[in-house]
């Protein structure tokens, strides 16, 4: 019988109240019959730990007890500390009150641990946001904020990507969430309460209403960020194209394209011909986005299919040609630039 669980049940009495049997074999995914073992054993331990019956029954500490933090072991010590990251917390506003949290935490925390602790933070730093990004501004981030912790519906105008491209929404906000250095905003809007997903940089004015709102009953966000990228997955590829790819092209591929066309290429692709190239067919967005995508390769890369892609190929190089003075026999070029192709929808999430 770990002495954690223990402690961990003791932990959900004391930040919840009344809980059952049930909820917390529920919580620590234990049966119903060790849950009421282990409840024993803490009123034997001498946790003041009584029972209430009736329909709406179960356990709770009398009023006013607390534990310590003096059962925490050094893994869950150290990930305290890199619990409160610093830059989410400054971006929210947060940064003072994270590190005057962390020096509470520190001081409450026996000796040992508060140095594996401390040892922990000095040698540990996030740097969420990708090579050759600047993190965007995003001034409304702390207001938004507040609104999603008040409840209060936001009155907002937002860039986006499709026409019109500037918009006004009344939303009712759920949650933030933070990916790989970007904020995005998970709320509700119209009489439908459509749940849709905004970028914070994109946001570029908010007014804070009256109008207070409840989340749905049943509302998890992580769960929901979940299956939205699940979604936005299973729909961001809506066609196929046929490529092929010089050895010099396959070697490079992984740092340039998505990992789900590195992939395919690696499950489609047969046996080099007698010039070393392979052919392969990969996921594509739309004809737009794959053409700029696959332009990263050079001279390295072939699009045999569709025709529109490869036309669309062929003329963004014609362009270029024609901008730089070049022919394919080598002679300038005296003709007009050739008409680039129109673009596609965008399918890719707000950005």
């Amino acid at each position: 019988m770990p002495a954690g669980r223990l402690l961990s049940m003791l932990l959900l009495l004391q930040t919840r109240g009344r809980l059952s049997a049930g909820q917390l074999a529920a919580e620590l995914g234990i049966s119903v019959r060790t849950a009421y073992r282990d409840l024993a054993r803490l009123q034997a331990a001498g946790v003041p730990l009584y029972a209430e019956t009736g329909q709406h029954g179960g356990y709770r500490l009398v009023e006013g007890y607390r534990t310590r933090l003096t059962g925490l072991s050094g893994g869950e010590a150290r990930a305290l500390f890199l619990a409160g990251l610093p830059a989410p917390a400054a971006d929210l506003g947060l940064a003072e009150e994270v590190a005057a949290a962390r020096l509470k935490l520190l001081a409450a925390l026996p000796a040992e641990l508060r140095d594996q602790a401390a040892r922990t933070a000095a040698v540990f730093h996030l740097d969420a946001p990708g090579w050759h990004h600047e993190a965007p501004a995003q001034p409304f981030l702390t207001l938004l904020m507040d609104a999603v912790v008040a409840q209060h519906a936001v009155d907002v105008g937002y860039r986006r990507w499709r026409a019109p491209q500037e918009v006004r929404r009344r939303l009712r906000p759920y949650g933030l969430v933070l990916k790989s250095g970007t904020w995005y905003l998970v709320a509700a809007s119209g009489n439908a309460g459509r749940i849709a997903t905004y970028r914070v940089a994109q946001v570029r004015d908010v007014t804070v209403t009256t109008e207070r709102f409840a989340r749905p009953a049943g509302f998890d966000l992580v769960a929901h960020w979940t299956a939205y990228l699940a979604e936005y997955e299973a729909r961001r590829f809506t066609a196929s194209a046929t490529i092929r790819l010089s050895a010099e092209g396959l070697a490079r591929l992984p740092d340039l394209a998505d990992p789900a066309v590195v992939r395919a290429v690696a499950e489609s692709s047969g046996e080099p011909d007698r010039d070393g190239w392979v052919e392969a067919t990969i996921p594509i967005e739309n004809v737009r986005h794959a053409g700029q995508e696959l332009l990263r390769l050079g001279a390295e890369v072939e699009v045999t299919a569709p025709a529109e892609l490869r036309r669309a190929m062929a003329t963004t190089v014609a362009a270029l040609a024609h901008r730089y003075g070049v022919t394919a026999s080598g002679a300038p070029d005296v003709s007009g630039p050739p008409t680039p192709p129109p673009p596609d929808q965008d399918r890719r999430p707000p950005r």
